[in-house]
């Protein structure tokens, strides 16, 4: 029998919250999912599985002075899934553009992955350039001066992460998060950062093959 003093979450049924849709884009094994893994339940898993077409994950954030509803969409880095992303991107409101500290053409292929939602997207996107495997610094290929650079002549937001030590991630995505445009406060809706769901996952293959632990993958 249902406990009448139960309190009701009538913040989430009387005023819906707005969806913020995030886009992360990067190519294979730089650390999309494993950011987002680390964001949404603060692990990380050291076997490396790669991302098949379209993962979608939905989180709410509380901050001081706002709630805000993230939809987290992570994209296969394969070549052979590129022609899927821009639909992704077209509607997005952030995209973050991720290459791996210890990969320099990592670092290189950002550029196009900028240029992709520029083109769907003009100036109406926040763009975030992140340097992930931070932790790997005695691997580094790309300094963080190089890409601090690059991210401030093309007008972008920059950080560096490692979602392996879980360094800057939850930094990383509150200061997106307060930097939204039109932000309404979150009324009443103050509390301990709660992760709403995993949505659904979207496979656009015959059968999602699971990749060999790589012994010193760092993704």
């Amino acid at each position: 029998m249902a406990n009448p003093s139960t309190p009701q979450t009538a913040d989430f049924t009387s005023s819906p919250l707005k969806r913020t849709k995030i886009v992360l884009l990067g190519d294979q094994s730089v650390g999309k999912t494993s950011l987002i893994t680390r964001f949404m339940y603060d692990t990380f898993d050291n076997t490396y599985q790669a991302t098949i077409g379209i993962d979608f994950l939905s989180k709410t954030m509380y901050l001081e002075d706002r709630t805000v509803r993230l939809q987290l969409w992570d994209t296969a880095g394969q070549e052979r899934f590129r022609s899927l992303i821009p639909s992704y991107i077209r509607d997005s409101s952030v995209a973050i553009v991720v290459y791996d500290i210890t990969n320099r053409a990592s670092f290189l292929s950002t550029s196009k992955w900028i240029d992709d939602v520029r083109s769907e997207r003009g100036n109406d996107v926040i763009i975030v350039l992140v340097g992930n495997k931070a932790d790997l610094s005695d691997k580094r290929q790309v300094t963080h001066e190089e890409a601090s650079t690059k991210a401030t002549q093309l007008n972008l937001m920059f950080m560096e992460t490692s979602a392996k030590a879980g360094h800057n991630v939850k930094s990383l995505f509150k200061k997106i998060a307060m930097a939204l445009p039109g932000m309404d406060n979150g009324a009443g809706s103050t509390g301990p950062a709660g992760v709403e769901a995993v949505a659904q996952k979207i496979d656009v293959s015959e059968s999602a093959a699971k990749v060999p632990e790589a012994s010193q993958c760092q993704c």
